[in-house]
């Protein structure tokens, strides 16, 4: 069993978060991976570990040889999917490397072009159950899923429209005051209720969105940070649940589509950094949608089963608020490259560099990652 604090994040870099941009998606992953390099202090030459992502479509082999890297000694793929894959269980590849002295220095890239022809949609598309069984009957395309969750969480625990709109509008408060974020324009209750209708009840600001952009990140053994430029950001714990239900009926089949085995994961992730929920400073939630957000918030025992609604409602989630959450502006506002932005805005809270939306004395961060039948939390503290 893997333990906290032996490895830590370095490094960090992104591409710029664009509606449509005009790079395809190697060259925002190299462009990511140099900057993170860079950032470590690293040259491309130290980079001897790889974790890809399956999704992405580009190995391991095509990314070092973008950057000109050095002797490759460790090359994984991740097999989830969104932030699972990005945030969770890359780390854990990358731990079970450098434990095992395969490699120094594991790179994680990441890209996504959502405005290709079929972008996100092109995902549960290439599923022969949907396209057999969901898809002829109009069951189809991420908004229309994840309306029955929150038609179907509103049934269970009550959510006014003034509740639900809470959660993006807190987003979107964070998105302001990042430079980065994609959309910065304020929010309230009026601008939330002039967003178009999407799939009930969930409008166009209830969604994630259309982005072109990349991000990665730089894995080194904890005594190693220690040497290089920046704050150490360990991570402390690290927790994956999985419900095996395949993608191609998760939406339809399974007894509660809003029950994701967040508390799975979150449950092995505390009890591998030896805290609770209570103890953390802010967190950084996969928010594909405003009910995803919404239940991955109790599923880390932030609020209780049934509350988040109000949690969010009552600020708890906002600048000031007691639980900063989704400090750049989230997928919703931010920028969406899914899990890899809410890893990368979680070390550079730890870092404490982050002017006026830094999170004051912030120590340890929590970090959920979705991926509709499996689900990652990561706890990242600054040692």
């Amino acid at each position: 069993m893997i333990q906290g604090n032996r490895i830590a994040i370095t490094g960090v870099g992104e591409t710029p978060f664009l509606r449509k941009g005009e790079e395809g998606v190697m060259k925002m992953m190299t462009r990511a991976s140099l900057a993170a390099i860079a950032d470590a202090g690293l040259s491309p030459k130290d980079i001897d570990g790889y974790v890809s992502n399956k999704y992405a479509g580009h190995g391991s082999d095509e990314v070092a040889f973008a950057i000109g890297a050095g002797e490759k000694r460790f090359c994984a793929t991740t097999d989830s999917v969104g932030g699972t894959a990005t945030s969770g269980q890359a780390l854990q590849l990358a731990q079970m490397a450098i434990e095992a002295g395969l490699a120094r220095h594991v790179l994680v890239p990441y890209a996504i072009q959502s405005t290709k022809p079929g972008g996100v949609y092109a995902f549960h598309a290439r599923e022969p159950q949907k396209a057999g069984i969901e898809m002829p009957v109009g069951f189809f395309g991420q908004p229309t899923y994840f309306a029955t969750m929150a038609n179907r969480y509103a049934h269970d625990y009550g959510m006014t429209e003034e509740e639900q709109a809470a959660i993006p509008m807190t987003y979107r408060a964070w998105a302001v005051l990042t430079p980065s974020a994609q959309r910065r324009d304020p929010m309230d209750l009026a601008g939330y209720r002039q967003s178009p209708m999407i799939s009930t009840p969930l409008r166009a600001a209830d969604c994630c969105l259309t982005t072109d952009g990349g991000g990665a990140y730089v894995v080194s053994a904890i005594e190693e940070a220690r040497d290089m430029p920046h704050p150490v950001v360990a991570v402390q714990g690290l927790g994956l649940g999985f419900n095996n239900w395949p993608q191609g009926v998760l939406f339809t089949q399974t007894p509660c589509t809003y029950h994701f085995p967040g508390e799975v994961s979150a449950k092995l992730a505390y009890t591998m950094a030896g805290c609770d929920p209570k103890d953390l400073d802010l967190a950084q939630i996969y928010d594909g949608f405003t009910i995803s957000a919404l239940v991955q918030t109790e599923m880390l025992g932030l609020c209780e089963r049934g509350e988040g609604p109000r949690f969010y409602a009552a600020g708890h989630g906002m600048p000031g608020g007691r639980m900063p959450i989704n400090t750049s502006g989230g997928h919703m506002s931010g920028g969406y490259v899914p899990g890899m932005n809410l890893l990368i805005e979680a070390v550079r809270q730890l870092r404490g560099r982050e002017g006026e939306r830094q999170v004051p004395n912030a120590r340890l961060c929590a970090v959920a990652g979705l991926g509709g039948n499996n689900h990652s939390t990561t706890i990242l503290a600054r040692s």
